[in-house]
């Protein structure tokens, strides 16, 4: 597997290891069997004679992943949604990681943006600030003014990137690998699995014009609302490197001192973000799937009725109606504590395979949840609840759900922030209504208007055509009947001809043997007999020989003039 590396990635995969070594992750690279037998190096060395690491190991892997760079703390903040793979204090700390590096030089911007646009900088912008707003690993973010005087910002692929990032990549894929070959816990965790996961989402992220239709869905499934606002997207100037959309101005979600300072009601804002969450799932079935506070601000311009405003619309996720449905579901049978249920749901959505003993898997969920209620449900976290709901079916072989993962990862961010808004926000209750909208949606009164509203187009287009399509139903009704009656006087006579055929098939076939009876009678005397003084046991069999044998004639010549 290694030698197959070229000689860069072989020396990338070396400063790999002395970062871990240098946090103290040595002894996680010397446990893969592969290296056991070098084990005692670790001991041996005269670095770890004295050396103490300060830190836990969940602070020693974000450490380790900051030093290595872009592409692996994207590739931490990624895993630290994977709560049902990691231990809860490898995942706290992966997701304190922050994707900041340093900016590439203006220069560099203007070029990627003149090339991508096909005009200079001065007659695509009236004004542009060459020191960016924000860097992170994939682009960073300049301002800048259009000519009719509209504020814009205007996001560029860092150089180079995507050679970066396919290298990093494999070696990710090297390592996992490794790791799920040599490592006892390799098979659980599924690290390629977790490596592939990640490539697809991060190679998304490097088309720009991606984005920006996912900002223009979002933007237009709430158009008009009061609790969401999403930049409008400038489509002439985007490129698959290069997008422009409107510039806002509000104050970041994590700055709740200045939020209280200007009198934001909290509670409302809390509920508000919840309200969000589930209309893009729910209602929309398109949410956004990166809504980490650095991409979420407020605006606080009338603090008694405050809004979100979204950013960086990269990761969006969507669920199947399967999916909604088994979701809806499960969330309101848990909190009704109908652990049967959830179970089924799990089996029926084809989460867990069929063959799994549908009361062990309700006995597991029941031992890791009903502790849960014993808590009031203003302390319940939903987005617990659904990782400790996928870490109880990976025991019984849940396949991977990467739109789920999506879900939980959002739903994690969205419940964070509405806690630290409003610490006493009572998230089931404030999501109750709409999962039990969308379900009365499913079924009863409102799925039957629903259907009808959605397919009423079809039927007025259709509409004129339909007695037309009555008469023609019914003329091809009438034709197929007379076809259906034909065919089964067809297939009597048919019937009938195979039985009258069996029956002369009986008749030639017992004259034959009766008429060689009566041969065989006649042959056994010495001379040949004349007619007056054959046997009278011949003479019978030859005459019953030959009436069978006329028989069969006549009923073949019979059905042939029928």
């Amino acid at each position: 597997m290694l030698q197959h590396l070229h000689p860069a990635q072989l020396l990338r995969l070396v400063t790999i290891n002395r970062v871990l070594i240098r946090h103290g992750l040595d002894e996680v690279v010397l446990a893969i069997r592969l290296f056991r037998p070098v084990r005692f190096l670790l001991y041996l060395a005269p670095w770890n004679w004295f050396r103490t690491v300060p830190y836990e190991r969940g602070e020693r892997i974000r450490r380790a992943l900051e030093d290595l760079g872009p592409i692996f703390i994207k590739f931490g903040q990624m895993v630290s949604t994977r709560r049902d793979l990691l231990p809860d204090d490898i995942a706290h700390e992966l997701s304190r990681l922050q994707d900041r590096v340093p900016p590439f030089p203006n220069e560099e911007a203007r070029t990627i943006i003149e090339k991508a646009l096909g005009y200079p900088i001065e007659t695509l912008f009236a004004s542009f600030e060459a020191t960016p707003m924000a860097s992170a690993s994939i682009a960073q973010v300049h301002g800048a003014v259009l000519h009719d005087g509209r504020r814009v910002v205007v996001k560029v692929l860092r150089p180079n990137i995507e050679k970066a990032i396919r290298r990093d990549v494999e070696l990710m894929y090297v390592i996992a690998e490794l790791a799920e070959r040599y490592w006892p816990e390799g098979r659980r965790l599924r690290p390629v699995e977790v490596v592939r996961e990640y490539e697809q989402t991060i190679i998304d992220e490097l088309d720009l014009l991606r984005e920006a239709a996912n900002a223009s869905q979002l933007r237009r499934n709430f158009e008009g609302s009061d609790v969401l606002y999403t930049p409008e997207v400038h489509w002439d100037y985007c490129r698959r490197n290069v997008m422009v959309m409107e510039r806002i101005h509000g104050v970041p979600v994590s700055d709740v001192a200045t939020l209280k300072a200007r009198g934001v009601d909290l509670k409302l804002l809390a509920e508000r973000g919840v309200e969000v969450f589930f209309t893009q799932v729910f209602r929309h079935n398109f949410f956004h799937a990166d809504m980490h506070p650095g991409n979420v601000f407020i605006d606080a311009t009338d603090p008694a009725d405050p809004s979100y405003l979204a950013v960086d619309f990269g990761i969006v996720g969507t669920l199947s109606p399967a999916d909604q449905r088994y979701l809806a579901e499960n969330f309101y049978a848990f909190f009704n504590r109908d652990y049967a249920r959830v179970a089924e749901l799990h089996v029926e959505s084809g989460w867990v395979p069929s063959d799994v003993r549908v009361a062990d898997l309700e006995g597991a969920i029941r031992t890791v949840c009903e502790p849960i209620f014993e808590k009031p449900l203003k302390d319940i976290s939903f987005g617990h609840v659904l990782v400790r709901l996928f870490q109880t079916a990976r025991r019984f072989n849940m396949e991977v759900q990467p739109q789920l993962v999506l879900l939980e990862k959002t739903l994690l961010n969205i419940e964070g922030m509405g806690r630290d808004l409003y610490p006493e926000l009572d998230l089931w209750q404030t999501a109750r209504p709409f999962i039990q909208r969308w379900m009365d949606e499913q079924v009863g009164v409102r799925a039957l208007v629903k259907g009808l509203r959605r397919n009423l187009p079809f039927i007025l287009e259709k509409a004129p055509d339909l007695p037309g399509l009555i008469h023609e139903t019914l003329r091809q009704q009438a034709t197929a009947d007379e076809r259906q009656a034909l065919q089964q006087a067809q297939l009597y006579q048919l019937q009938r001809e195979i039985r009258e055929s069996n029956r002369r098939t009986v008749y030639a076939v017992m004259g034959s043997a009766l008429a060689l009876g009566a041969v065989l009678l006649t042959s056994q005397s010495p001379e040949m007999p004349e007619l007056l003084t054959v046997p009278w046991p011949a003479w019978v069999l030859g005459t019953l020989g030959l009436a069978f044998l006329l028989g069969a004639v006549w009923k073949r010549s019979a059905l042939q003039e029928s």
